[in-house]
């Protein structure tokens, strides 16, 4: 159920426009802006992208440029301002708070933070991810948790919590909790900046070969330049603005 303030922002919208092709993110003219009165300030500035299904797109840029601001509204963390943006067809400007709910169950987030429960095993943290596919027993979710720990390299960690884990761990424990459940859409934030240069190319590496096997399309913010060979997009942001990175 929608919040009053969630109905008073679609009632002072105009009526959503209509996506004009299938692609899994297509954005028209977004901006967004923090704080109010004297100290408002825009972060971004009229917005184009499309993603194609199974496609790879790096994004980079500055610290501070609008970045992750992109990535929170694509994953429908925040609020449409201004502008249309179209996750799997569906317009987020205007959206209330159920349906983006439900959106953000096919989009994977891998953010700096690592978001893990201190509680938990890095077995139970992945688990958390496979727990969102609907017709999967137990058995079969921890049995994928486990895959995908393998896949990241920590065959010998799953049983640790995040206490005893190094940032990298963490971090490669975090991206595996986010492929477990299968996403269509993948938005990471420096998924590699804790990574040394190896496993963090093998970790791009696996996203790709997840975007090419799934059909998942990646929006991947990096400042790391030891893997622009894998994208299949590069896109830069300055200013608050996006254009096409010069090759």
């Amino acid at each position: 159920m929608s919040s009053p303030s969630d109905q008073l922002i679609r009632s002072r919208q105009p009526e959503p426009a209509k996506p004009t092709s299938s692609f899994t993110v297509e954005i028209q003219g977004l901006s967004h802006w923090y704080g109010r009165g004297s100290t408002r300030r825009q972060v971004l500035q009229a917005v184009d992208l499309r993603i194609e299904p199974g496609e790879v797109v790096l994004l980079t840029g500055p610290s501070g440029c609008g970045k992750t601001t992109l990535l929170t509204l694509i994953g429908a963390l925040r609020q449409v301002q201004q502008g249309d943006l179209w996750v799997f067809g569906q317009q987020l400007r205007g959206a209330g708070r159920g349906q983006r709910q439900r959106l953000r169950r096919r989009i994977g987030m891998i953010f700096q933070g690592h978001n893990l429960l201190r509680c938990l095993s890095a077995e139970q943290n992945v688990q958390m991810g496979s727990d969102l596919l609907e017709g999967l027993s137990y058995r079969a979710r921890r049995d994928q948790a486990r895959e995908w720990l393998r896949a990241v390299g920590l065959d010998d960690h799953m049983a640790k919590r995040p206490h005893d884990l190094s940032g990298g761990q963490k971090q490669r424990v975090a991206i595996a909790r986010a492929l477990a459940a299968r996403p269509q859409l993948l938005l990471a934030d420096e998924p590699t900046a804790a990574l040394d240069s190896t496993t963090g190319r093998e970790v791009v590496e696996l996203l790709r070969r997840l975007a090419r096997e799934q059909s998942c399309s990646v929006l991947m913010v990096t400042h790391d330049p030891r893997i622009l060979d894998l994208a299949d997009r590069l896109m830069r942001m300055e200013d608050g603005r996006l254009f096409k990175a010069e090759e």
